[in-house]
């Protein structure tokens, strides 16, 4: 072993040492390490960066936009509401998700599945109560059992395939795969259904300002219109669009004030006073297609296009304190729409015209993009730590899911390679309004960024100094030794220890060379072999470095470098167990 070899690994252990200590932030550790690999003469100098122009950063940070555009949508959460209405243990949430994303990446890219699931997640673990770090992780490794199943599902089958063209003439098929790979996602995602609870409930670790003062208790005046979903139904039917997360305060029939009971049948015209968070109240009446209260508003006698809503807070000296929002008139004097009101420690049932405003009252306001700075200044308003809100604003429906879908048709049908597809597709949520310009960036999770294209060089040591070779070497050494079964075993452990230093792919070609001499010399058909490297390589679930999916769910689910072999670890030891029998089973050795 080579003194640049003991380094690079002597680097990478130190590294792995202190993610599992978890004392401190994981791109600051990633950082470290980058800067003691070049000092020690690892990396080269002009290496040091490039990391940061390496496609799995652009392929995350541009898919954390998609799956913020989609969750803007509302559209996925639709569909899942209306198919399953009923579903809310935690267990059969689950399963839905694990499921759905599985049969996903069997046959789109499972970055962009995962992407696509990730807002309903978010939805039922707020239905639930519970962390959304209790799906995530399960979605995640459901996405890598799901690629398993067919040749176009993850890299090292497209690789593999190659591989076996290569050395026997023969390429794997689209469902050779299919046998082992979907015993594997079965026994994989049955697995995660009853152990998920082996990551202990974590919350995101940079909670924001935004989420840090989030308002509970909006108060909101919505009206049924002839277009809404829920005239001539029961008030009830409205509130179950809220998850329980919502109520009625009052039902307002012209001048008649009713008791909102659940079997109240609405009309059209009914005014609805309702209360909850802002978004749930957006969720609610978007869903119900209800008319918020307010006039519209117009800019150059032409309907206003950039609309936004922000919350803010009434201070003493502005001149809101005391007036009602009828006296006001901010419809006709400034050009925006008072949407929802919300007072500490009280319950607001009035209609908001009728509400006469006070000091520290937080209001949720409507207008356009560039009036809104200039109508707070005027009235002394104070914007709640610049937050903007999705209550009243405007929103495309299907354009996030069709600029998604193209994403991966692109990709399956090898028009454009998957980080140019998901850029084009966050370039897409912004061109075509799906997500705001100002929320683009809030999007994308920084630190996870960093720390992928900081880690991205130190891995590659491993490659550049000969330590993947070394490990080649030690590795032929004692498979001669073993059974057959031993030595399938041994590759696909190998090959998932090695992924998280490696790219997947690169794993496999390191690795099915050594797979097919091992079966030459042991006078075995090598397409067992072959199997072995490209499951082991396809099966990280051992750190977020990994695979992007891993790393796609590290900053929503607010995991730490730790937790990914809590779950993993037992995993990877289940998915070596089963998939030896399995592979000999359907491709013999002789």
């Amino acid at each position: 072993m080579t003194t640049q070899q003991i380094l690079a690994f002597s680097v990478i252990a130190g590294m792995m040492a202190v993610f599992i200590w978890d004392r401190f932030r994981y791109d600051v550790v990633a950082c470290c390490a980058l800067v003691i690999a070049v000092a020690v003469g690892v990396v080269p100098f002009d290496h040091a960066f490039s990391g940061f122009s390496d496609d799995i950063v652009i392929i995350v940070g541009s898919a954390l936009v998609v799956s913020a555009g989609v969750a803007r949508s509302g559209v996925v959460e639709t569909a899942i509401k209306r198919l399953f209405p009923n579903l809310s243990s935690v267990k059969a949430q689950l399963a839905l998700l694990m499921i759905v994303v599985a049969v996903l990446s069997a046959f789109i890219k499972n970055i962009g599945a995962l992407a696509i699931m990730m807002p309903v997640a978010f939805q039922f673990a707020r239905r639930a109560g519970v962390s959304p770090s209790r799906y995530l992780m399960p979605m995640a490794f459901s996405a890598l059992l799901g690629g398993l199943m067919t040749q176009i599902g993850t890299s090292p089958n497209i690789v593999v395939s190659r591989l076996r063209a290569e050395m026997t003439g023969t390429p794997f098929t689209m469902f050779d795969f299919t046998p082992v790979g979907g015993v594997l996602a079965l026994v994989g995602i049955t697995f995660l259904m009853f152990f998920y609870w082996l990551v202990p409930e974590r919350r995101k670790q940079a909670l924001n300002i935004e989420e840090a003062v989030e308002i509970s208790n909006y108060a909101s005046e919505a009206t049924v219109s002839g277009q809404s979903t829920v005239m001539g139904r029961p008030l009830s039917e409205l509130l179950k669009l809220g998850d329980g997360e919502v109520v009625a305060t009052a039902v307002l029939r012209g001048p008649i004030r009713m008791s909102p009971f659940p079997d109240l049948v609405l009309r059209e015209d009914d005014s609805i006073v309702l209360e909850g968070r802002s978004s749930v109240l957006d969720r609610v009446i978007s869903g119900a297609r209800l008319k918020l209260s307010g006039k519209a508003i117009r800019e150059d006698g032409k309907p206003q296009q950039d609309l936004v809503s922000i919350e803010a807070v009434i201070s003493r000296q502005s001149v809101l304190a005391g007036l009602s929002v009828r006296d006001l008139a901010l419809s006709y004097t400034r050009g925006v729409n008072l949407l929802a009101v919300s007072r500490r420690g009280e319950r607001l049932r009035e209609r908001l015209r009728d509400l006469v405003l006070q000091e520290g009252d937080v209001i949720v306001l409507q207008g356009g993009r560039k009036t809104l700075p200039i109508v707070l200044q005027d009235l002394a308003l104070l914007p709640l730590a610049q937050q903007e809100v999705m209550l009243g604003t405007q929103r495309k429906a299907l354009i996030p899911i069709i600029i998604l879908a193209l994403a991966m048709i692109l990709t399956a049908l090898g028009y454009a390679p998957v980080a140019v597809a998901f850029f084009a597709a966050a370039l897409g949520m912004a061109v075509f309004g799906a997500i705001p310009l100002n929320d683009l960036y809030k999007s994308v999770d920084g630190p996870i960024l960093v720390m992928l294209g900081a880690l991205i060089p130190v891995s590659d040591s491993l490659r550049t100094t000969g330590g993947s070779e070394l490990i080649a070497g030690w590795l032929g050494q004692v498979a001669h030794s073993l059974p057959p079964f031993g030595a399938i075993a041994l590759i696909m452990i190998t090959a998932m220890a090695v992924t998280p230093f490696l790219n997947n792919a690169a794993t496999v070609l390191v690795m099915g060379p050594i797979a097919v001499s091992f079966a030459t010399a042991l006078s075995y058909r090598p397409e067992a072999f072959l199997m072995a490297v490209a499951i082991g390589a396809g099966s990280d679930f051992l750190t977020p470095v990994g695979h992007q999916c891993n790393t796609l769910v590290m900053g929503p689910g607010g995991y730490r470098f730790s937790d990914y072999p809590r779950l993993g670890l037992p995993l990877s030891f289940l998915i070596v167990l089963v998939s030896v029998p399995t592979l000999m089973w359907f491709w013999p050795l002789q």
